[in-house]
C-alpha cells in the first residue's frame, strides 16, 4: 500500500471514530447534530439526512461535530435538543465520548491483532558486533539461541529480556544451534548505561548481537486476545501520560519524543509496507495518543471543555463568555505553537534520517537500538 494512501486511511479512520463518538452519544442524549464534518473549512460535498449535514470539508486535518445550541453566544430556546440546555453530566459525556471511542477502537484493533497473529522476531542472530562478548565467544550470524541459563527461548524479546537483566558480571550460558550442530558457550555480558523512552537511567547487560529478519506469527485465543488488547491500551495510555508529564518537567526532550504529521506519514507508510498487522498496531497506538491528547485540560480541546464544565459544577454557574473566550484564545495559541514546533521538529528529524541512510554523508554505526 502506498504511504500516502496508508496515511490518509489511518488519519481518516481515527478522525471518523472520534467524531462518531461525539455524534452517537449526542444523538442518544436527544441532542440535534447539525453537521458531521471530516475536515475543516469550506464544504466540498456532502449529503443531508434528517437534521444532519454529513460533509467533507476543504482542510483535511481533523473534523468536527456541530450540535444545535452549542454556541454560548447564541440565545438558547430552552429546548431539550439543544446541547447547552442539557445537564452538565450529559454534556461532559458527549464531550468525552470522542476520546473514549478512540480508546475503544484501539482496544478492538489490538485484540484483533493478537487474535489473527502478529510476526515476532525469532532468536536467530542477524549481526554480531566486534569486540563484544558474543564475537569473542565465536557466535556467528545465522546461529539460533535456543536457551539461556537452561531457560528455553524462542523469540528475541525473551532472549533480550534475560540478557539485559544480567548486570552482575556473572557468565551467561547460551545453548546454540548452528546448521545441524548444537553447542553451548558462556559469555559475560558487558554492562552499559542507557536511558529508557521515559528518561529513566538503567543498566543493561549486552553481549553484542542483533536479530535477523526471521519471524514467526504468534496468535492467541479470543479471551486472551481481549485481555492482551486491554492490557496494551492501558500500558500505552500510562506511558503517554507519563511522557507528557516528564516533558513538562524537563525530564525528557520534547524534540525527541513528539511526532507530527511528517513522521506519522513515514511511520504509517513503513507499517503498510510490512503488512496489515503492523498497520493495525500503528493505527491503534495513534488512536490511544489521540484520545489522551484530546482529554488534556487545554481550551479548544475536549479536555478544556470538560474543565469548563467542572468549573461550572464547582461555582454553580458557567464561566463568563469573556473568560471562556480568553481561555480559548490562549489554548488555540498554544496549540498552534505546538503544531509549528512538531512540524519543524519532523522536518529536522527527517533530515537526520536522510543523512543516516546516505553513506556518502555519514558513517552508519555498527550497533543500534536492537543490539543485545
Amino acid at each position: 500500500m502506498p504511504s500516502a494512501l496508508a496515511f490518509i486511511i489511518v488519519l481518516s479512520v481515527l478522525v471518523i471514530v472520534h467524531e462518531f463518538g461525539h455524534f452517537i452519544i449526542a444523538k442518544l442524549s436527544g441532542v440535534r447534530v447539525e453537521v458531521f464534518s471530516i475536515g475543516f473549512g469550506r464544504r466540498i460535498f456532502g449529503v443531508k439526512r434528517g437534521e444532519t449535514d454529513y460533509r467533507l470539508s476543504l482542510v483535511p486535518l481533523g473534523g468536527y461535530v456541530k450540535m444545535a445550541g452549542d454556541n454560548p453566544e447564541e440565545k438558547l430556546q430552552g429546548q431539550q435538543w439543544e446541547f447547552l440546555s442539557q445537564p452538565a453530566g450529559k454534556r461532559a459525556l458527549i464531550i468525552a465520548a470522542g476520546a473514549l471511542f478512540n480508546f475503544f477502537t484501539a482496544f478492538i484493533l489490538f485484540a484483533l491483532v493478537f487474535f489473527i497473529g502478529m510476526p515476532k522476531l525469532t532468536s536467530m542472530v542477524g549481526d554480531v558486533v566486534e569486540d563484544y562478548p558474543a564475537a569473542e565467544a565465536g557466535i556467528k550470524v545465522g546461529d539460533r539461541i535456543v536457551a539461556v541459563n537452561g531457560e528455553d527461548v524462542r523469540f528475541w524479546d525473551e532472549l533480550s529480556a534475560i540478557i539485559h537483566e544480567e548486570t552482575t558480571g556473572k557468565a551467561v550460558r547460551l545453548e546454540i544451534e548452528r546448521e545441524e550442530r548444537a553447542f553451548t558457550v558462556e559469555v559475560i555480558p558487558r554492562v552499559e548505561q542507557t536511558k529508557t523512552l521515559l528518561g529513566d537511567s538503567i543498566s543493561l547487560g549486552l553481549i553484542g548481537i542483533a536479530p535477523a529478519q526471521d519471524t514467526e506469527t504468534v496468535n492467541y485465543g479470543v479471551f486472551e486476545s481481549i485481555f492482551r488488547g486491554a492490557e496494551r491500551v492501558f500500558m500505552l495510555t500510562r506511558m503517554t501520560l507519563l511522557s507528557l508529564y516528564r516533558m513538562l518537567v524537563g525530564r525528557i526532550s520534547a524534540r525527541e519524543s513528539l511526532a507530527g504529521p511528517v513522521l506519522i506519514y513515514q511511520i504509517t507508510g513503513e507499517a503498510a509496507r510490512l503488512g496489515i498487522t503492523y498497520l493495525l498496531q500503528i493505527m491503534a497506538a495513534l488512536s490511544v495518543s489521540l484520545g489522551v491528547i484530546n482529554l488534556m485540560p487545554v481550551p479548544v480541546l475536549d479536555g478544556g471543555h470538560l474543565l469548563f464544565i467542572l468549573i461550572e459544577k464547582i461555582r454553580g454557574r458557567p464561566l463568563s463568555l469573556r473568560a471562556q473566550e480568553i481561555a480559548s484564545r490562549i489554548g488555540l495559541s498554544l496549540l498552534i505553537a505546538l503544531m509549528l514546533f512538531v512540524f519543524y521538529n519532523d522536518l529536522t528529524r527527517v533530515g537526520v534520517f536522510n543523512k543516516f541512510f546516505n553513506p556518502s554523508e555519514t558513517e552508519v554505526p555498527v550497533s543500534g537500538g536492537n543490539t543485545e
